[in-house]
């Protein structure tokens, strides 16, 4: 006697990616060297920039280009499709910083990303977070200010923390803001 059994597969239903985890700076005439942060759930530009377009499209026009450094990310397609259009994708390994995500919009700008690694803890993403959104922007690039954050909160390391916070304040960092220069906030969009 033979049996014979049909696997019952289960049937999928389209699952929704989780939205872009991100924080942009509030419209002002100067940004900085930084528009924003982006936190990414991987290095996969296939699987990640569809959801951070899905975001950004509608606030900043439709994105078509994106520049990065191959250095963050193994595989760097040509094209990604997202949303109904196309994003073009280069990369440029001296020109831009390795933890930056340049974004171009069709007709409308340019903008900078600090892209924080993937595998950062949310405490750590959430300074660089709000950090990158201030208004008129870090002084530091993407990847000077992931290094500050670092030795800042490193607990291992108490004389380079001594060391970062003495530099900081030396440099500037602990200056008050403007009176003539009214503080605005950032907009701030999270997917967590």
């Amino acid at each position: 006697m033979t049996a014979t059994f049909e696997a019952t597969l289960p049937r999928l239903a389209p699952v929704a990616a989780p939205p872009a985890r991100l924080a942009l700076k509030a419209d002002a005439p100067s940004r900085g060297l930084l528009d924003g942060a982006w936190w990414p759930r991987s290095r996969d530009l296939l699987r990640e920039l569809p959801a951070l377009t899905d975001v950004l499209d509608p606030l900043w026009g439709r994105i078509t280009h994106a520049a990065v450094n191959p250095e963050r990310w193994p595989v760097i397609p040509h094209k990604v499709p997202v949303g109904g259009h196309v994003v073009k994708v280069g990369w440029f390994d001296p020109e831009i910083d390795p933890n930056k995500l340049l974004l171009l919009s069709y007709g409308t700008g340019r903008w900078d990303l600090l892209v924080i690694p993937p595998e950062t803890d949310p405490e750590a993403a959430a300074r660089l977070m709000a950090a990158a959104s201030e208004y008129g922007g870090p002084p530091l690039t993407a990847s000077a200010l992931i290094t500050a954050d670092r030795a800042l909160h490193d607990v291992s390391a108490p004389n380079q923390v001594r060391y970062a916070e003495t530099a900081w304040e030396s440099e500037g960092g602990a200056s008050q803001p403007s009176a003539a220069v009214p503080k605005q906030a950032s907009r701030l969009i999270i997917g967590i």
